[in-house]
């Protein structure tokens, strides 16, 4: 009998997203005869039942174009905004489902859509989820579609800011996104050369900073580009961060609890500017001319690169597969050239962190690159 599938993307958008819409489309159209329809906006589009029907036209001419033809949101299943108010949309998410006589749900997201496609898989749906994030920080996976795309675009601004700093004897500072991780600065620092690189997983004292910038000067060089995590914190900040999380954890009452979030909440929005500030001390230790550029959007942006078509292709491909042999409550991860189904209960609520003893780290360390520590 004919199996039919829907597709989701939800999250932000990334590099890639597309190509994996075809890649799983194609090869279940192709290979296994399954009627796929597309449902728009994320989980919103699942909970109004808002799809398009993907067919050889609809997934033709899409592999290099960003973002994703369904559209996407940030939506959760169990709370969706609805006339305003926050209202749990489970109920008709699986009523949706069945009235289009799905077989299985294919949901493309990052850390957050591993977990609402794993409430989903305990209300009884076949779903299975593919990985994408341009922070790479998806758990259980060799690497995420979207990162790559991402680090050629953050290493190409790396690139293009050394003449300025150059030329004019400046620091540069370029904030790179990854708010809990720093495999995108960590990766595109390395990438592009830069002096000083900062992530979320080691907390920077800034006198080192700046004296590793200071030793530069010494040595004749009149420029330095510090590549920072969006994240990143310095070592008061990390530790108020770790203090209010520790207090939410151990909070006895919702009372207490509720204490500590507006705690973390605090610290959260005093950071709103955090890497201007930065910039300024820098500025002031060093007595050089310092300048910001946040890249922002641009990272999530534009043309997939070839390894992450490649990539996307690969894990559709072999999520159509799964489903065939009757494969659910999995994400497709990559492992090495080859896939693995990983259960969604292992891969829900974890996050992937830059380890210490990591090979970028080391090679951070040996060529030279001050990591703030």
């Amino acid at each position: 009998m004919t199996q039919y599938i829907g597709i989701l993307t939800s999250g932000g958008d990334t590099p890639g997203l597309n190509a994996a819409i075809r890649g799983v489309g194609k090869s279940a159209l192709g290979k296994y005869g399954m009627e796929v329809i597309g449902f728009r906006d994320g989980f919103r589009g699942l909970a109004e039942n808002r799809f398009l029907r993907l067919d050889g036209s609809s997934l033709a001419g899409i592999l290099t174009v960003g973002g994703t033809i369904l559209g996407t949101s940030r939506e959760k299943p169990h709370r969706m905004l609805i006339g305003g108010k926050e209202q749990d949309m489970t109920d008709a998410i699986v009523e949706n489902y069945q009235t289009n006589h799905l077989d299985a749900l294919v949901c493309l997201g990052g850390g957050g859509t591993q977990k609402n496609a794993l409430r989903l898989r305990e209300k009884g749906l076949n779903v299975i989820t593919l990985p994408k994030t341009i922070d790479n920080d998806v758990f259980g996976t060799d690497i995420t579609f979207g990162f790559d795309t991402a680090l050629g675009i953050a290493t190409e601004a790396i690139d293009r800011l050394h003449s300025t700093a150059h030329s004019h004897h400046r620091i540069i500072v370029v904030e790179i996104m990854g708010h809990r991780v720093g495999w995108l600065a960590l990766a595109a620092g390395i990438a592009g050369g830069a002096d000083v690189v900062l992530i979320p997983e080691i907390p920077y004292d800034v006198e080192l900073v700046a004296e590793a910038i200071r030793d530069r000067v010494r040595s004749g060089r009149h420029f330095s580009i510090v590549a920072v995590a969006e994240g990143a914190m310095s070592k008061e900040e990390a530790a108020a961060m770790q203090e209010a999380l520790e207090s939410k954890a151990k909070a006895e009452d919702k009372k207490q609890k509720q204490r500590a979030k507006k705690r973390i909440e605090a610290i959260e929005s005093g950071r709103i500017n955090h890497t201007l500030e930065l910039a300024h001390q820098l500025e002031t230790f060093t007595g050089l001319e310092s300048r910001l550029t946040i890249l922002g959007h641009l990272q999530r942006g534009g043309t997939p690169s070839a390894a992450d078509r490649l990539l996307a292709t690969r894990l559709g491909s072999a999520c159509a597969d799964y489903i065939h042999a009757g494969e659910f409550g999995v994400m497709v991860s990559a492992r090495g050239e080859a896939t693995e189904a990983v259960p969604l209960e292992q891969v829900a609520g974890r996050r992937k962190l830059v380890p210490m003893d990591h090979s970028l780290i080391e090679t951070a360390r040996s060529v030279g690159t001050n990591l703030g520590d």
